[in-house]
């Protein structure tokens, strides 16, 4: 069993608690116009970025770090692209980590269906579910999928015992306006959700187009600072959520 993977970044400490390894599985079924990564998408994800591992390769890589994780509290995070696509990989590779008592945290954009998700979320410590967009349409504009899907998912997830955290990559022109954290608010108290983490739009994947030669829809895009979005925090505030800004 072999998975596609386009980076694996050791000591991560941004994408759950504690010191980690974030593994970068290739493919994405989003096409978001501020991708940071878009070599995930080149060629269904079979770009000279991508690598193949086997299971028991990508199992021996994780765990040279065991030994961080067990003093930080930290673990592995399957993030991508999106990690579910490789959904068999995916459930035999967690598997394996909790055989080796690893923490579990799963990154994904929920655009995936019930089924795979709730799946998911059982072999998970930990889900980060990405939000982009409250409105179908304008969702579907700046990612080209709706978002119905990915609401349900959500909906599910927030009724679930699960620790999770709902994470909204906060974009210039498309999700930054007071009324748009409003309208997320609207979203969040119909759906149960009161975990969320607001991810300023930055610029780390600009050179990455030029590389691949791909159009890049924010090149020259100012990228965003925490502190540019207070008053955009403060507004789930306001509406009684518990929300981080990173």
């Amino acid at each position: 069993m072999k998975a596609k993977i386009f980076n694996i970044q050791k000591f991560s400490l941004h994408d759950g608690p504690g010191i980690r390894t974030s593994v970068f599985f290739s493919r994405c079924n989003l096409n978001c116009r501020w991708c940071a990564n878009p070599e995930c998408h080149i060629a269904g994800g079979s770009c000279s970025a991508a690598e193949e591992y086997e299971l028991d390769e990508l199992v021996r890589e994780v765990l040279k770090d065991r030994a961080f994780y067990q003093k930080s509290g930290g673990g592995v995070t399957l993030t991508g692209g999106e990690c579910l696509l490789q959904f068999e990989f995916i459930q035999a590779f967690c598997q394996r980590l909790k055989e080796n008592q690893i923490h579990i945290a799963i990154e994904t954009a929920g655009a995936v269906p019930d089924s795979q998700f709730t799946e998911a979320v059982s072999l998970a410590d930990f889900i980060y579910l990405d939000c982009k967009h409250y409105d179908a349409g304008k969702h579907f504009h700046g990612t080209g999928v709706s978002n119905e899907q990915i609401v349900r998912n959500m909906e599910w997830l927030a009724k679930s015992s699960k620790a999770y955290c709902v994470r909204i990559p906060v974009i210039p022109g498309f999700n930054d306006a007071a009324e748009d954290a409003r309208g997320f608010c609207s979203l969040f108290q119909k759906s149960g959700v009161n975990h969320i983490e607001l991810l300023p739009f930055h610029q780390f994947g600009e050179s990455k187009y030029a590389k691949w030669k791909l159009k890049y829809d924010y090149a020259g895009i100012k990228q965003l600072h925490k502190e540019d979005l207070q008053s955009y925090k403060q507004v789930f505030i306001d509406n009684g959520f518990s929300v981080i800004l990173n």
